[in-house]
């Protein structure tokens, strides 16, 4: 598997001063540049995660996934090329731009802009969250997860597969298409969702700690016109979070307690739970849609789905008691 990761994400938008709002303010990231015509973040060790760049167009976007060197991208770059994929080996100026080693530059079959890198750079300084965060679990993780939508599921998804060697974690077939994918232990790094449109549904940050969420989400109340999807748990990645929209137009999604899989022996299943566990009441639906999403919640909590929270070792206390549905899942009852 030659990605490893979601190293960075660039985007096109004019609203600098805002996004440097909510990218700090709201979201925690530490603001390392500000001129005139581009804004970035860092989230942990590395010198910027983040790009919002006005001189880029109005929505334009593009993703950074690392590879562990030069040599590795070399030969993915001449793969890409063996099946017809045009590649552009950037200039050293634009590496630098990037803050990375080297990288190259390709389109995927809906034209999102692609760039595979190695050696990113990292800072000398620690890093200063822009308000007070237990952090972002990034590492080799990277630095989330990114979720477009599709006209077409089919040719996305052999394209991430196939050329890129993403692996499928899951997907849904109903009441739409979704393929989720992972490159690390990140149960999905990417994720595909058949909308009949090109676009960019979302961008996931994972924070260490549940109350991060949950005073990002008291400060989201103060605005809760900016809330997209109300506080909620997935019954797939099993994380918990909420949904903001973004000063560019996109949903990101801010969550806690992801689940990892291991890419070497897991095992893809169809998901007919959710899509939520409970919770995340998407504000962007009609009245119809928000009750049909309702109604299949209520049918899970009926049908007593339940998932162990996904914990750091050390980030808990075990309390005292015997839980008899947590002993039969365990095995121990």
């Amino acid at each position: 598997m030659e990605l490893q990761s979601l190293g960075y994400v660039g985007i096109g938008g004019a609203a600098l001063d805002e996004w440097t709002d909510f990218a700090t303010r709201w979201l925690g990231m530490q603001q390392v540049e500000a001129g005139r015509t581009l804004r970035a973040f860092r989230m942990d060790d590395r010198r910027q995660r983040l790009v919002i760049d006005r001189e880029m167009p109005e929505g334009a976007r593009y993703f950074g996934w690392e590879v562990a060197d030069a040599a590795t991208l070399d030969a993915l770059a001449a793969r890409l090329e063996e099946a017809g994929v045009a590649v552009h080996r950037e200039p050293a100026s634009l590496a630098d731009q990037r803050r990375v080693g080297g990288l190259v530059s390709f389109a995927d079959p809906a034209g999102n802009r692609l760039e595979a890198f190695h050696g990113q750079q990292t800072a000398d300084a620690p890093f200063r969250p822009g308000r007070a965060i237990s952090g972002f679990r990034t590492g080799p993780l990277g630095m989330g997860h990114a979720v477009l939508t599709v006209p077409r599921i089919d040719e996305m998804a052999e394209f991430y597969r196939d050329l890129l060697g993403f692996r499928v974690s899951d997907y849904i077939l109903r009441p739409f298409k979704a393929f989720f994918f992972h490159i690390n232990p990140r149960h999905h790094s990417l994720a595909l969702i058949e909308t009949g449109r090109h676009g960019l549904h979302h961008l996931m940050v994972e924070l260490y700690s549940f109350d991060d969420v949950g005073q990002g989400y008291d400060i989201a109340l103060g605005e809760p016109e900016r809330i997209a999807t109300m506080l909620g748990r997935h019954p797939n990645d099993l994380v918990t979070s909420f949904y903001l929209r973004s000063p560019s137009g996109f949903m990101l999604e801010y969550g806690w307690g992801g689940r990892e899989v291991d890419p070497a022996n897991w095992e893809p299943a169809e998901v007919t739970v959710g899509p939520s566990l409970w919770g995340h009441d998407r504000m962007w639906l009609s009245p119809e849609q928000r009750e049909a999403s309702r109604a299949m919640r209520l049918r899970a909590a009926a049908d007593g789905q339940r998932a162990p929270v996904q914990v750091i070792e050390g980030n808990y206390q075990r309390m005292g008691g015997v839980c008899p549905w947590w002993e039969g899942l365990a095995g121990r009852g």
